[in-house]
């Protein structure tokens, strides 16, 4: 099975299992996911398996995470943590509060491990929430999954010999998202605002818009160079040069979609006139289609307007 196959299938199958989560989890055989282990930079790792990409820092401090996939998933993603690291995971961030990325929250948290995340992911993830696209509802996550320690703006930790630099950017792919930023390793982990080789999901009924993700691609580009290392929420590990297209991409659309709103096009017409055309080659291949991605971005605008 290629890489770009397995990107595709797992994100394609992360929004589905927005809505399905629970019923899903017990019905797939996770016994057939595999975690892969990618070094990227000194002591920090990828791990990729069913769900968002997960990074680790490893080091004399312990293990710090983001984001830990599903639940069924946390025996083999600790099988994978050890052949790293003899250390515990000691915190766990979550870059937003969609299933994918906080599925394994109430096992790393039980086995004694510190969630973290913005303030917005706490108060979602103890709620029930709505999935517009799908028009469902998802019940609130145990108690036990629920971030100990939030924070509304930034947060840094002291660990493992590097500065791991945190932020909310503002409400971008949901209104919870965090960044995180590896300063001495130069890798940053750009959760779910970036979704390399594909077009991305975007949580409107969270909060999330496409004018945000455009503005937090923006603050992204302020503290990158040439040869940072980012791992997208989907898709494999990029260059800064990488996520400059996926920025163009983004404004492009967007910019086409805005001037069939302001002529006074229809939904309708608006997918008709193919605004994602010369784009859809490179990122169209997700789950998330081209008809799609210009209805999110559309009601995203009309939302806006």
């Amino acid at each position: 099975m290629s890489k770009q196959y397995t990107y595709l299938r797992d994100i394609g199958l992360t929004v589905c299992l927005l809505v399905l989560c629970s019923v899903y989890c017990r019905a797939q055989d996770m016994s057939q996911v595999q975690i892969q282990t990618a070094q990227i930079a000194g002591g920090v790792y990828m791990l990729t398996g069913f769900g968002g990409n997960i990074a680790v820092s490893v080091g004399k401090d312990g293990i710090l995470m983001i984001d830990d996939q599903y639940a069924p998933l946390t025996d083999k993603i600790t099988t994978a943590l050890a052949a790293i690291s003899d250390q515990k995971v000691r915190f766990v961030i979550n870059t937003h509060w969609h299933h994918d990325h906080t599925g394994g929250n109430e096992n790393f948290a039980k086995a004694g491990a510190v969630l973290v995340a913005h303030e917005n992911v706490r108060k979602r993830l103890s709620s029930e929430q709505f999935v517009a696209l799908f028009d469902s509802k998802l019940p609130p996550a145990p108690e036990a999954a629920l971030p100990l320690l939030t924070f509304t703006r930034d947060l840094t930790f002291h660990y493992n010999g590097d500065e791991i630099y945190m932020f909310h950017p503002g409400p971008a792919h949901t209104d919870g998202d965090t960044i995180v930023f590896f300063r001495k390793a130069n890798v940053l982990h750009a959760g779910d605002i970036y979704f390399e080789g594909m077009y991305p999901y975007i949580g409107i009924s969270s909060g999330g818009s496409i004018d945000s993700m455009i503005a937090a691609t923006d603050q992204i580009l302020t503290i990158v160079n040439s040869e940072t290392r980012i791992i997208p929420g989907h898709g494999p590990v990029s260059y800064t040069k990488d996520f400059i297209a996926y920025r163009t991409m983004l404004t492009t659309i967007r910019d086409r979609i805005l001037r069939h709103i302001t002529q006074g096009h229809t939904l309708p017409e608006t997918i008709a006139a193919r605004p994602t055309r010369d784009f859809d080659e490179k990122w169209g291949g997700g789950l998330l289609k081209p008809d799609t991605f210009v209805e999110l971005v559309y009601k995203s605008l009309v939302a806006k307007r």
